[in-house]
């Protein structure tokens, strides 16, 4: 039985910068197992179904028998319990990332000290990349081909065109606008 960790987030949508951290994670572990939570305190551009097919995408497309995508609801903690991963891998882009991640990692840590979180420096050409900034760029229209596969900029397109003039609502806007 080999050492299994788990990535945990909403990928809403999964990008370039998911999937390097889950490509050097991959190359540590036995098993990587990216958990796609399902009911975050935040909304959401896609299903959770869909977030789980955008990243099982990803996957196929990386080639790596070592990882596997799995829905989850609850603590990633529990999550973690019941698929047996032992360490809990979060990506840190810049400083502000820091002290969330440290509140995140001391309060799983209070609830599962049996579970390590381990964090990964982004890459630095994906320091300025997030979930959010990726959909308010494709909500106005944007090239988001640089930050995110074909499929999910396929889906990101599809997604607005459904939405039409709604989508700048649906998606928490920073100041790209300006």
């Amino acid at each position: 039985m080999g050492l299994k960790a788990v990535y945990p987030g909403t990928f809403d949508p999964i990008h370039y910068g998911h999937e390097d951290i889950l490509r050097r994670a991959a190359d540590l572990f036995d098993e990587v197992i990216i958990g796609v939570y399902d009911k975050p305190l935040k909304s959401l551009l896609f299903t959770p179904e869909e977030r789980l097919t955008l990243a099982r995408t990803s996957v196929a497309n990386m080639g790596r028998a070592n990882i596997t995508v799995l829905g989850y609801s609850g603590l990633t903690v529990d999550f973690c319990h019941k698929v047996g991963a032992r360490v809990m891998v979060r990506g840190l882009r810049v400083f502000s990332d820091f002290e969330h991640e440290f509140r995140i990692a001391l309060a799983n840590h209070r609830l599962a000290p049996d579970i390590e979180s381990l964090p990964f420096i982004t890459s630095e050409r994906h320091t300025f990349l997030s979930s959010t900034s990726v959909r308010e760029i494709a909500s106005l229209g944007g090239d988001v081909s640089s930050m995110v596969p074909p499929h999910v900029e396929a889906a990101l397109k599809r997604r607005f065109a459904e939405l039409g003039d709604d989508g700048g609502k649906v998606v928490p806007m920073t100041s790209l606008r300006d």
